[in-house]
């Protein structure tokens, strides 16, 4: 095996939970149907604080390439996380202290990344699970601020999904580098699979405790 078959074996492997997540119904789960700007823009910035964290802590566990690796990625969730408090900072009556109240520990993947181990995992988690993750809620977000015509929301929404699909094209050159071994593949592969899994559980279980069918109407 080797990077882009990982890729594609997780996309078919997952894809039913990738395609639910990418619909619709997605941030119905992610704001508990308070389908309103700030709701919107504070989901997204509590990913980016899960992820600032996450990458941090694993930047310094880690050595060598994947420590790097981590480390840039930190910076850039930062970098994120900034950019949509600062946005969600200019709307009307939202608190002025938006970053303080935002906690990362909230997103749905931050438990099921916190719980992974070994670095070959963790580059799979983070730089193929939550990334193919956030492709598709990352679409929800863009057609939101479409829909509300606020196109520069719209547009940072398309920044952050192009920073996702480029980790996983990132991914796929760091586990190349990282896998020596099937066993190593096959680890690989778990973490990832499990990442996406958790995703979904966790849009489920929010759509369903509002009497929301997370499966698509036929």
């Amino acid at each position: 095996m080797n990077g882009q078959e990982l890729l594609e074996a997780v996309r078919e492997a997952r894809a039913t939970e990738l395609d639910r997540l990418g619909s619709d119904k997605y941030l119905i789960a992610a704001t508990g149907a308070d389908l309103e700007r700030a709701p919107v823009l504070r989901s997204v910035a509590e990913s980016a604080a899960s992820g600032r964290d996450t990458f941090s802590e694993w930047a310094e566990e880690a050595t060598g390439d994947a420590a790097s690796a981590f480390g840039t990625t930190a910076a850039a969730e930062t970098e994120q996380f900034d950019r949509v408090v600062a946005s969600l900072a200019e709307l009307p009556n939202d608190d002025a202290d938006a970053a303080a109240t935002i906690d990362g520990t909230d997103a749905p993947l931050h438990a099921a990344l916190a719980d992974t181990d070994g670095t070959v995992e963790r580059l799979a988690a983070g730089f193929v699970g939550r990334p193919l993750v956030a492709d598709r809620t990352l679409l929800q977000v863009i057609n939101f601020f479409v829909n509300e015509a606020d196109e520069g929301r719209a547009d940072l929404a398309r920044e952050l999904r192009s920073d996702a699909q480029e980790r996983l094209e990132e991914g796929v050159d760091l586990l190349e580098s990282g896998c020596e071994t099937d066993a190593d593949w096959e680890r690989a592969r778990g973490a990832a699979e499990s990442v996406v899994a958790a995703a979904y559980e966790g849009y489920a279980s929010a759509l369903e405790a509002m009497g929301v069918d997370p499966k698509p109407v036929c």
